[in-house]
């Protein structure tokens, strides 16, 4: 299964918890979006796709924000 959220306005968005490996969010705004607990990838190989992505305030699975 692949996602295509191409240039998608996910401000805010609360994606904790899912599954996201395969995912393309090119040019996509997931400004302020909680991805908390979000599978993401293997280890620490990622498995979406974030080119051009704005991730200002995002929370990434860890916990960390981006800046």
């Amino acid at each position: 299964f692949r996602a295509n959220l191409l240039k998608a306005n996910l401000k805010k968005a609360n994606l904790r918890d899912t599954n996201l490996i395969g995912a393309d969010f090119s040019g996509a705004d997931l400004s302020g979006a909680d991805l908390t607990g979000a599978k993401m990838g293997t280890g620490h190989k990622i498995m979406v796709k974030l080119t051009g992505t704005n991730l200002k305030g995002t929370i990434f699975p860890d916990g960390s924000i981006h800046a």
